[in-house]
């Protein structure tokens, strides 16, 4: 089983090293706990669960944020909100605190603080722990939310901050007081992409050259540009045609599991800095197909000495990638966003 083995090498290596364990401490008392494979997949769901609509956003949230070097560890000192929004006196409050780190939440991971009942005040004095290299914080957002827990098992959202970790003084460990603010959602969201890749630098037929593997496991929330789409996803590691590959077309759904796995062969450890592979994805119309949003896994702007337009990879993108150039013989994965694409390399569909 293919996402088995992934999954176990992940577990082992370089990558557990990453992203996988993470603790939580409640009241300055330490406990920890190593999240299974099916709770990691399982964070995308759940991340954005809940009632966004029936609550105005009001109050503030009190943190600090610090990166213990020795440990890898980046803790999140969560002290107090005030002023919540009240949902229902009725029901009482039960209020919490919820992070994750975009755009990389299903491999990173949720933590969530205690609830706090009776009070619009919660005090919280907890520790969010994620044990992450630094160079991969430095390419997410961290964002804190807060939302309301009543007794039927709902939640409501109660508002969030967001801070973008490729700008932050992590010298600056004090206090920080901001607004909570409403959750939009962007206009140009094109949905996300689960995808894995490995480099294996050697292999018995050519020990020469090595070969690239990417996993397309999947696609989530893709834009509904009708009444119902047909995706596929279509990967070019450069502009010849003979390279082009694609998965099947799924039909009527934005959310496609295709579990596909592509091979690209004769590339040599030297190529990887000078390569980039574009995973675009389309909807299949009787008349023609409809670019939805793309991805492009590289880490430069040039190929091979020549300026292109197409090696335009984003800090998530990039990150995935030399992960990947670490780490020869492993499967390495993220959940990326989708964007649109500029250029020469879509339109060889």
């Amino acid at each position: 089983d293919a996402g088995g083995a992934a999954d176990s090498t992940y577990g082992e290596t370089y990558y557990q090293e990453r992203l996988i364990m993470g603790t939580s401490m409640t009241n300055l008392t330490s406990s920890s706990g190593m999240p299974s494979v099916s709770s990691l997949s399982g964070s995308v769901m759940t991340v954005y669960s809940g009632d966004f609509a029936n609550v105005e956003v009001q109050g503030s949230i009190q943190f600090s944020i610090n990166y213990i070097q020795r440990l890898r560890e980046f803790h999140i000192f969560v002290a107090e909100c005030r002023n919540l929004a009240a949902v229902d006196p009725k029901r009482g409050r039960s209020d919490y605190v919820k992070s994750y780190l975009a755009p990389d939440k299903a491999n990173l991971g949720k933590r969530k603080t205690s609830v706090k009942k009776k009070t619009l005040n919660p005090t919280f004095n907890e520790i969010l722990i994620y044990r992450v290299r630094m160079e991969y914080l430095r390419t997410q957002t961290l964002i804190l939310s807060v939302w309301h827990h009543d007794t039927f098992g709902k939640n409501s959202f109660l508002g969030e901050v967001d801070v973008d970790l490729s700008k932050w003084d992590f010298d600056h460990t004090q206090m920080n007081y901001l607004a909570l603010k409403a959750r939009l959602a962007p206009s140009n969201d094109r949905g996300e992409m689960k995808v894995a890749i490995r480099f294996l630098p050697q292999i018995t037929h050519s020990p020469s050259t090595g070969e690239i593997h990417i996993w397309v496991k999947e696609c989530k929330n893709l834009p509904l540009i009708r009444a119902t789409i047909d995706p596929y996803v279509f990967m070019l590691p450069d502009t010849s045609r003979k390279s082009r590959q694609k998965t099947r077309v799924l039909r009527r759904t934005v959310d496609p599991v295709f579990n596909h796995t592509m091979v690209y062969d004769g590339i040599r450890e030297a190529d990887l800095t000078q390569a980039c592979v574009e995973l675009t994805v389309w909807d299949r119309d009787r008349l023609a197909s409809n670019l939805l949003g793309g991805l492009r896994l590289g880490t430069g702007t040039r190929s091979y000495g020549a300026v292109v337009d197409w090696m335009d990879s984003s800090l998530y993108e990039a990150a995935l990638w030399e992960r990947m150039m670490a780490s020869p013989n492993e499967w390495v994965e993220a959940v990326l966003p989708l964007r649109m694409l500029n250029s020469a390399k879509t339109a060889f569909k």
